[in-house]
């Protein structure tokens, strides 16, 4: 099998950072020793497995894709970078028809979405890579189109905990807060409870001192009005390796996408990769 070349942006970021240690000792891809950061990174290389990464800052990857494109004349791009580089990162892939899987949460979401739909680049883009999840997420939007308005009453409570670093509200918990709405909740996204306070997350939550620099822990917890039924939903990650399977299947995932003749659909998600249709 021929090697996938793959470009991981947002290195030295700490999720690009895990995705770039997985794929250098993964056999099936070629890790493309470039990387796409932000303006204000002063460093101009990264060493990860010995391999050093040169950092591509946005006032110069305009000029740098040509040569990367004169290297690799086809690559996969996998995006961890900030959520306020969101929207323009996605510009620069479509300009430059570089197909991409992007973990990367935040930015204008429906805006992101019609870029890439009315471009010629095909990509997967989800607020969260992880699998299992994603599954649970699926089963939560079959219930909410199922039994809509079965939780009418109830009052709700979201608690998401990620590590100090996360700039935005989790896009999971939005995404899931959406699913509620259908059944029947009141609930606006602003009222999700983000906790990025270690002390916190430690003393309060019960999060191991180990994962507090990379973790995600979400709460979900529906209440009667009169306190007569409690239901909670849960699911806690610790460190981020559970997202390296999912994104690489995304990767794999298009390359198939990209060899079928006439393939019509540019912008997948994370339940287009599961179902493998």
């Amino acid at each position: 099998m021929e090697k996938i070349n793959v470009m991981i942006n947002g290195l030295p970021g700490k999720v690009a950072k895990k995705m770039a240690e997985f794929a250098i000792a993964d056999h099936r891809f070629n890790v493309i020793l470039f990387s796409l950061t932000g303006q204000e990174i002063e460093d101009k290389t990264i060493t990860i497995a010995n391999l050093s990464f040169e950092l591509v800052k946005p006032d110069t990857r305009d000029d740098k894709i040509s040569l990367i494109k004169s290297r690799f004349p086809f690559f996969i791009s996998i995006d961890y970078t900030h959520p306020s580089a969101v929207n323009k990162n996605a510009v620069f892939y479509t300009k430059n028809n570089l197909p991409f899987v992007m973990g990367t949460t935040g930015g204008d979401r429906k805006q992101l979405e019609q870029l890439v739909k009315n471009s010629s680049t095909p990509a997967v883009i989800a607020p969260n890579m992880a699998k299992q999840i994603v599954g649970f997420q699926a089963m939560m939007e079959y219930g909410a189109n199922t039994f809509p308005g079965l939780f009418k009453g109830y009052a709700l409570e979201v608690i998401e905990s990620h590590q100090k670093g996360k700039a935005d509200t989790s896009g999971t918990a939005k995404a899931m807060v959406g699913y509620f709405n259908k059944l029947g909740v009141k609930f606006d996204v602003n009222d999700i409870q983000m906790i990025r306070e270690p002390k916190i997350q430690e003393e309060e939550l019960k999060i191991p001192r180990s994962h507090l620099k990379g973790h995600g822990w979400h709460t979900y917890t529906l209440k009667a009005k009169d306190g007569s039924a409690l239901f909670e939903f849960k699911h806690n990650i610790n460190g981020r390796d559970i997202y390296v399977s999912g994104t690489f299947d995304a990767v794999l995932f298009l390359i198939e996408k990209l060899a079928k003749p006439g393939e019509s659909k540019k912008l997948y998600t994370m339940i287009d990769v599961l179902n493998k249709d």
